[in-house]
């Protein structure tokens, strides 16, 4: 059995492994309008503890006695004794639980003995975790510790996880793995309506452990009035935060930026797909990604629609590649793009980009070819949606047409840039790609003609190099294009 603490200003975090109960503790210290009290935070591995059936259902459940003492030095100040039962689930998993308890005077541990209840051979997990206060001389402004969370949503009810309107669940390991894109954190600052007695503002930040590190660029601020008690359910951006040990800094300051206030809790942070080229991609295990569950059409279609996000050789090489029978290199393939593009979240954005697809895929369906794979289609993923779309369906002696307008154009540094699309063959939704301004796309300085090719004797007066039209109330694309 092995217990390791880490203390910063009275939050503690303990891990503990072996054949006892394996869990996680976190201790926040908040201030009530009392006193100030624990937030106890326990989470139990699932495989540590038995699960056994329930009667009358395929589930089981498992359940841990849980006892509790606040010491100072070795005078019990207070005890505690329950059973913390996991929910009824059709398989282990973890469990979590939170409890608050009013501080007592000088309290300077808390113990938690864990024992297994379906396993009373079981040697108990004893767990020590030091509660630190600091300071107080005079007026001052207090903060709470920094509570690192693991998911927080709105909710008004009065379950134990919830607190100021929303359900937080603490994060009891300071680690965020490899799908983590966001670090969230609650805090409460105290009594400055009393001193300062006037507007403050808090700033945080992420900083490097090592002393020689340069700054992470993660930095926020938020200007507050005095209160009695000031909550903060905040959160950072941590998608492109390399490997490492950090520490998350809260700071209060005066309007005059004079410091007030300070606290910290360091975290890790583990971010392998930052660092991966091809060579370490071959080393993920894709049976523990979204890939895994793709059938072997889904793959395809996922493949075939990366075509708009590709250079031209990449294309080409993706094609040969949807063509063969290696659903694994298919799979390799189809992960190691997202995980590039969003190394924190690839499935989150594999599957938000999949549901634009299938948007894509209905909007402009055609009797020819997949919606996506249409020039319509293959536009809008590429660039996205355009901000202006004119449609003309029934202009003499023009075939159905539409101009599509992209008033900013970062894809290739251009402002106001337009795509014309027309459908010569008259079938439901064949619209082909006729003329564009953007850099690299198609350019036809014929487009016009090409469009109105069955009004000859509208063009200009030069056969060869001519490419206007005559000016008609009924020829209306130029016009179109030049308006918008």
């Amino acid at each position: 059995m092995k217990s390791i603490p880490i203390t910063l200003w009275g939050l503690c975090y303990l891990a503990v492994c072996g054949y006892a109960v394996q869990a996680d503790a976190s201790l926040s210290l908040f201030k009530s309008e009392r006193s100030p009290y624990a937030e106890l935070c326990l989470r139990i591995a699932g495989q540590s503890v038995q699960f056994e059936p329930v009667a009358g259902t395929d589930r089981s459940q498992a359940s841990v006695e849980v006892i509790l003492y606040f010491k100072h030095q070795e005078q019990i100040l207070r005890y505690d004794k329950f059973a913390l039962h996991s929910p009824i689930v059709p398989r282990p998993a973890d469990f979590v639980d939170v409890k608050r308890y009013t501080l007592p005077p000088q309290a300077q541990t808390l113990t938690i003995e864990l024992r297994d209840l379906r396993r009373p051979d079981a040697p108990a997990t004893v767990l020590e975790l030091p509660i630190e206060l600091p300071a107080a001389e005079g007026p001052c402004v207090l903060q709470s510790d920094i509570q690192l969370l693991a998911m927080a949503r709105p909710d008004s009810s009065a379950c134990a996880f919830c607190k100021n309107g929303f359900f937080m669940e603490p994060l009891t390991q300071r680690t965020y793995g490899k799908h983590a894109s966001t670090l969230l954190f609650y805090h409460e600052v105290y009594d400055t309506d009393v001193w300062p007695g006037d507007d403050f503002l808090l700033s945080y930040r992420i900083e490097l452990m090592e002393a020689s590190a340069k700054p992470t660029g993660l930095i926020a601020h938020k200007r507050r009035p005095p209160a009695q008690v000031q909550p903060f359910l905040l959160q950072m951006d941590i998608s492109t935060l390399p490997d490492g040990e950090y520490r998350l800094v809260v700071e209060i300051r005066n309007r005059l930026q004079e410091l007030l206030s300070m606290r910290s809790v360091t975290f890790r942070r583990e971010n392998p797909f930052l660092r991966m080229n091809a060579l370490d991609l071959s080393q993920v295990n894709l049976d523990e990604e979204f890939v895994a569950t793709l059938s072997a059409d889904e793959l395809r279609t996922s493949l075939r629609a990366l075509t708009p996000k590709l250079p031209g050789k990449a294309q080409e090489a993706l094609n040969a590649l949807i063509k063969s029978d290696s659903l694994q290199a298919q799979r390799r393939y189809l992960f190691s793009y997202w995980a590039s593009q969003h190394p924190n979240a690839p499935e989150m954005a594999y599957r938000r980009y999949m549901k634009v697809v299938e948007a894509v895929d209905q909007a402009f369906i055609s009797g020819f070819r997949r919606g996506f794979e249409t020039d319509r289609g293959y536009i809008y993923l590429k660039y996205g949606a355009p901000d202006d779309v004119e449609t003309r369906e029934q202009e003499p002696s023009a075939p159905p047409y539409e101009i599509w307008s992209y008033y900013q154009f970062p894809a290739t540094s251009q402002n106001n840039v337009k795509f014309i699309f027309y459908n010569p063959s008259l079938a439901p939704g064949d619209y082909v790609l006729l003329h564009s301004e953007a850099i690299g796309e198609r350019q036809n300085p014929q487009w016009i003609r090409e469009l109105y090719r069955h009004a000859p004797a509208e063009w200009d007066s030069n056969p060869i190099d001519g490419n206007d039209i005559l000016d008609n109330f009924n020829r209306n694309a130029k016009r179109v294009l030049r308006d918008n």
